[in-house]
């Protein structure tokens, strides 16, 4: 697990250096270098280039789907209110913790691949290949469009996906709270703001 959520983060920091000209793809990228852009900069304060990654996850991650997929029974036992802060909590979770790889970006590179489309689920999978000194590795994103926009709905590595992935993480701490997403909520949030300290420090 821990060495997928590595793997899961690494991706964003790495910069691209080929694209295929079809529009998933392209929108792919396009949002990957807008995280970039904020690590090219050294004077940037890490604040902002928190809130960069943080914006980026909010707009173009199904951050909804996947939070209520990760939380299993948890979610239908919550009040809407608790739904909504629980949302909010794992968005933040997530760009703080791409935040606290790209730390460590240093200029790797990656390619896309053009993009195919699973008929029977009509969702957008882009492969890309990550380069390093020892090899590479190939993550697959698969993408979602609605409402005339694409949202990344989960990534795959080594045939591991990462929703799937989250929803066991998670669910050995609502266990822990009886599947309470309200109580799960103060976990996360408190978890955020240790990570947060560190991140902007």
């Amino acid at each position: 697990m821990k060495i997928f959520r590595f793997l899961f983060l690494l991706i964003i920091v790495f910069n691209g250096n080929k694209l295929f000209a079809d529009e998933p793809s392209s929108w792919l990228k396009n949002e990957i270098d807008k995280i970039l852009i904020s690590y090219q900069s050294s004077d940037l304060p890490n604040e902002n280039r928190f809130l960069m990654i943080e914006q980026t996850i909010n707009n173009n991650f199904a951050g909804t789907g996947i939070a209520k997929f990760v939380v299993g029974e948890a979610w239908n036992k919550a009040s809407n209110d608790i739904k909504k802060e629980y949302v909010k909590n794992f968005k933040r979770h997530l760009a703080l913790n791409i935040a606290s790889m790209m730390q460590g970006y240093s200029d790797q590179k990656y390619e896309l691949s053009k993009s195919s489309l699973d008929t029977k689920s009509n969702i957008i999978l882009i492969d890309m290949e990550i380069f390093s000194n020892t090899g590479s590795v190939v993550v697959t994103w698969r993408v979602k469009e609605s409402k005339g926009r694409y949202f990344v709905i989960d990534l795959i590595v080594a045939d591991i996906s990462l929703v799937v992935t989250k929803r066991s993480e998670f669910n050995s701490m609502l266990k822990s709270v009886n599947y309470n997403l309200s109580e799960f909520n103060k976990i996360l949030y408190n978890q955020n703001n240790e990570s947060y300290q560190k991140i902007i420090n």
